[in-house]
């Protein structure tokens, strides 16, 4: 039996910075870990996870739930239904840590990949809680951000447009921008992991680094990896105990508490569409969710796609114009060949995406 604390590694960032890509690639490599997976994402349809289905827990009993619990998954992936890890927490967070502690003596490691709209601090401050507390503790806190976004200015880093459609809204005023949300997420990191190195040249790569330096403390290493290829190592075991010292961390998060404003999320006022296909082509697809990201405010599309004569499915995601497409694992027997994708963004219309990708289907 495990008598010493499990360590939980909590990994944030902004939508698309790459953190499934980075978690995937730690649990393929986990040098025998046995890793138990939370998976909190904003949108309806499980992708993510999806994505992470190669944690190497097994879980000998079946587990069901309704529809107000988190659904635990025969293979350790636990996802969170909704997703606002801060708003949810109580509700959903504390029963899978306390299913996992029944465990903990099958469990070396837990990751825990918040939405790219949470916040890590509510999530962090719950494993004082003396229910986890005892048995669990925070390894480090990770952000993840992406790379060639933050050096070219755009998301939370071009505060005056994003400051000005937020001003726009009434039901805004006292809503932290996506701005103050990526810095609320640093100024809690242990850690800070840059995303996408390769697409930056040297000037660039110190441009960001310099920028993540004005919102996190001196000791916060930063390390700038290419295609989410990172040493389990480097992440794991850091031992920090970052529920010890996170109440000393300030954040807008608690700016905006402390003064009494009225609160909402950012998350609260994005939408999600999700699309379920049959056999497309992979270029049409492309072709039309391009067209789809020029003309809607879409931030971000994954999924899955299900292309004719391909024993294999194809992962398909992408921030902004930034799109890519690969080739995971093959389709299993027992697994319907469908497209999936689910496309996070501000007054999305469903008809209209369902409609132009209709398009994209095999004849």
């Amino acid at each position: 039996m495990n008598l010493s604390k499990i360590p939980a590694t909590v990994v944030t960032g902004f939508l698309g910075s790459g953190k499934t890509t980075l978690l995937s690639n730690v649990i393929r490599n986990a040098n025998g870990k046995r890793i138990a997976v939370i998976v909190n994402e904003f949108g309806e349809l499980d992708i993510d996870a999806e994505l992470l289905r190669s944690c190497p827990l097994d879980c000998e009993d079946d587990s069901t739930t309704n529809a107000n619990e988190a659904a635990v998954a025969e293979d350790g992936i636990y996802e969170l239904a909704n997703g606002c890890i801060c708003c949810t927490v109580e509700e959903e967070f504390l029963p899978v840590m306390q299913q996992l502690v029944e465990r903990r003596g099958d469990i070396d490691h837990i990751l825990i990949e918040t939405s790219g709209l949470a916040l890590p601090k509510p999530l962090v401050q719950a494993f004082n809680w003396p229910e986890i507390k005892q048995h669990c503790t925070v390894d480090s806190v990770i952000t993840v951000v992406d790379g060639p976004a933050i050096a070219d200015g755009r998301i939370a880093h071009s505060p005056d447009q994003v400051e000005a459609q937020r001003q726009a809204d009434e039901g805004l005023d006292h809503d932290p921008s996506l701005q103050e949300l990526l810095e609320d997420q640093l100024t809690s990191a242990d850690m800070v992991i840059i995303s996408k190195a390769d697409m930056m040249d040297s000037e660039a790569l110190e441009k960001v680094r310099a920028l993540i330096k004005n919102y996190v403390k001196p000791e916060v290493k930063m390390h700038s990896i290419s295609g989410g290829v990172i040493s389990s190592e480097l992440i794991m075991g850091l031992d920090m105990a970052s529920e010890d010292r996170i109440e000393a961390v300030h954040t807008h998060h608690d700016h905006h508490h402390h003064h009494e404003e009225e609160h909402h999320h950012a998350h609260d006022h994005f939408s999600s569409v999700s699309i379920e296909l049959g056999e497309v082509d992979t270029d049409k697809t492309l072709s039309i969710v391009q067209k789809l990201i020029t003309e809607n405010s879409v931030f971000r599309v994954k999924g899955f796609l299900a292309l004719p004569g391909k024993p294999m499915r194809q992962v398909f995601q992408g921030v902004g114009e930034r799109i890519e497409r690969y080739f995971d694992r093959p389709w299993r027997a027992d697994e319907k060949r469908v497209t999936r994708l689910v496309f996070i963004g501000k007054e999305l219309d469903e008809s209209v995406f369902s409609s132009a990708l209709a398009e994209a289907c095999s004849s």
